[in-house]
């Protein structure tokens, strides 16, 4: 028996029942909650080691947004807790919300016991990791953050480190996720204006009201970003959409270093190097009517093309495995490694969303995972361009009956049905989550 304190919080009295005569046995101290504003009746909440939490408590609520509120709430007032989540499998993607948010796990209605079982203690034992978790962390920040040694890269990397021993504009192009803010933080960070103002706006999200009130104050808020980067580095991500009668007072500010303030009307004198980013092409914008000539010419003195992800051959390994060590130090799970199947499939995958999608996959297959490696279908990946199948859905519909018949054939138990089917239960869940994406 475990010399420990479980709490559990369900709203459904056969679930704690169940739950307290299972963790009798196991655990010191069970103790049992219908409804989590209660919690105040808890007076040694800090000496709880788990909780168990449910998604949803109200009848007419089943968004499972109760839960994330009481996970929350529960972290708040009991920091080192572990808490565990409920949930029903259709619920997988916001119990991985949950678990970026502080849960520890999640189990799965109906759950198989010993699956249960293990989930508890491993949470349990979790907090001997702590520190040695904590130095790895610290190791982990003290590594470079720019990650890459295949040619390409370190052609672009080049570059950056000459750009920024000069005071110029730059203009650095890519695909999203490539990584064009890292590698203006790091231009940054190696400039002269290191330790100045570095000022980020993107305008991707704003209309144009927003953009001008944005870049260039008006009468209530006055100073804007170019002000407030004045002495320092200014960068703008979606320079295309900037409006055509705003891109004259930009070119104005760079050509003359001066500002009109809004509130007074007057100039100010504005010294900033301004690092833009844009995902068009600017020199057709500029042939169509919507991107000013001069104002390319000013923002470009220096170009730099940011090579996409399927391009930089085992610079996808090396950012992999950087990944894989944040995330088993941040969610506790040291013994994870990559299959080769996996490496094989990153390799051959075309990384769409390039670095940003190469590092949600990997977290995501970490919260999910429970077995000692990560294979190529815990990746989740789906759009592998070096693929070529006469009839892809087919294939599908194939998966789909299988995972029917099995669950058919083990009245709906997904441990069973999976090792019929030869996967890992996550797998399983992540396969049924991807052929029904709306359930």
């Amino acid at each position: 028996m475990v010399n420990g304190t479980v709490l559990i919080i369900d709203d459904n009295p056969n679930v704690l029942s169940a739950l307290e005569i299972l963790l009798l046995p196991e655990y010191k101290n069970v103790i049992t909650l219908n409804d989590p504003n209660k919690l105040d009746t808890i007076t040694s909440l800090n000496e709880v080691n788990l909780v168990l939490l449910d998604m949803n408590f109200t009848s007419s609520i089943k968004s499972g947004s109760e839960g994330l509120q009481w996970l929350v709430e529960i972290k708040k007032r009991s920091p080192l807790v572990k808490i565990i989540m409920i949930t029903a499998y259709g619920d997988v993607e916001l119990a991985v919300k949950a678990i970026k948010n502080g849960a520890s796990d999640f189990i799965l209605k109906p759950w198989n016991n010993e699956s249960l079982l293990t989930t508890l203690k491993t949470a349990y034992f979790q907090k001997k990791a702590n520190t040695s978790s904590a130095k790895n962390k610290s190791n982990l920040k003290a590594k470079q953050s720019i990650i890459g040694s295949s040619k390409v890269f370190q052609h672009t990397l080049n570059i950056i480190h000459k750009v920024s021993k000069l005071d110029v504009n730059v203009f650095i192009s890519g695909e999203k996720g490539s990584g064009k803010e890292l590698l203006a933080k790091e231009l940054q960070h190696n400039s002269s204006r290191k330790n100045k103002p570095f000022i980020v706006t993107d305008l991707g999200a704003l209309n144009e009201e927003s953009i001008e009130k944005e870049l260039f104050g008006d009468i209530d808020n006055p100073i804007g970003k170019v002000e407030k980067a004045n002495q320092g580095i200014l960068f703008i991500d979606n320079i295309e959409k900037l409006p055509l009668n705003l891109q004259w007072k930009l070119l104005n500010c760079l050509q003359y270093k001066k500002i009109k303030r809004a509130d007074t009307n007057t100039e100010t004198p504005i010294d900033i190097q301004l690092i833009s980013v844009g995902y068009s092409d600017l020199k057709a914008a500029v042939l169509k009517g919507t991107f000013r000539e001069d104002l390319l010419y000013q923002i470009s003195t220096i170009s730099i093309d940011v090579p996409p992800l399927r391009n930089r051959g085992n610079d996808i390994i090396e950012l992999a495995n950087y990944y894989l060590e944040e995330f088993k130090t941040k969610y506790l799970k040291n013994d994870i490694e990559f299959h080769s199947t996996a490496k094989q499939k990153m390799l051959e995958y075309n990384w769409p969303g390039n670095v940003r999608e190469l590092k949600h996959s990997i977290e995501r297959a970490i919260i999910l995972n429970t077995g000692p490696y990560i294979r190529d279908e815990d990746l989740s990946l789906e759009h592998n361009t070096n693929f070529t199948a006469q009839n892809p859905i087919t294939l599908c519909e194939m998966e789909l009956v299988m995972i029917e018949k099995a669950l058919s054939d083990h009245q709906g138990n997904y441990s069973a049905a999976a090792s019929q089917l030869g996967i890992s239960r996550q797998t399983l869940y992540n396969k049924i989550k991807k052929l029904h994406p709306n359930d």
